[in-house]
């Protein structure tokens, strides 16, 4: 599990694109008490680490990882979100993070203010249904809260520290980002899902059965 509070922001270093795609990053932070077989939170996606030495890291990314998420467009030279699995004593600074991507959005607007940064994130509809203002969602593995939520899209406000440590700085329109839906939502929405399947039709049966009318 992870909290969605980025550590730092690797560079990618080498890339081998196939169906296993191998990813180098050189980093720092994240290194720390890191051995291999670790999780690391890569964008958002958790990766288990495959080697590193004193400067970098390395991960394989499965086909199917690939596919449902937005790792395989980067490049040499580019930022990635990185966080380490949150331990059983430290703080929970942002919201619980699985690092299982739900789905891609686009970036869609960039909107700057006198203190903050606002990104408009176009999304699938089965992923707004999971939203609501002010609760959380992961973008890029950073954990952010959800603000005008819309049919087609939602914003998040960017203060200048996330701006500052993590690749959300460096979004232009059209980019795609990783999207996490936060797990509480996904459990209620669940939750309510199946009790709508299981509720009774309201019928003169049910209602007799019920006690509410005679026979």
């Amino acid at each position: 599990m992870f909290t969605g509070i980025v550590e730092e922001m690797g560079i990618v270093e080498k890339i081998v694109k196939g169906k296993l795609m191998h990813l180098v990053l050189r980093a720092e932070t994240v290194l720390r008490d890191t051995k291999i077989g670790d999780s690391i939170n890569a964008n958002g996606v958790c990766l288990t680490v495959v080697n590193l030495d004193k400067k970098r890291i390395a991960f394989d990314v499965m086909k199917e990882t690939q596919e449902t998420a937005n790792l395989k467009f980067l490049k040499v030279g580019e930022g990635v979100n990185l966080e380490r699995a949150m331990s059983a004593n430290s703080r929970f600074g942002g919201h619980i993070v699985s690092g299982h991507i739900d789905g891609v959005g686009v970036v869609r607007k960039k909107i700057k203010g006198a203190d903050e940064f606002w990104l408009q994130i176009e999304a699938d509809k089965t992923l707004i249904a999971y939203l609501v203002n002010k609760g959380s969602i992961a973008i890029d593995g950073v954990s952010l809260t959800v603000v005008d939520v819309r049919k087609n899209s939602f914003g998040a406000a960017l203060i200048p520290h996330t701006l500052k440590n993590t690749t959300l700085g460096f979004k232009e329109v059209k980019n795609k980002v990783n999207l996490e839906i936060d797990m509480l939502s996904k459990y209620v929405f669940r939750y309510f899902e199946k009790q709508k399947d299981n509720s009774p039709k309201l019928s003169k049966d049910y209602l007799k059965k019920m006690g509410y009318i005679d026979e």
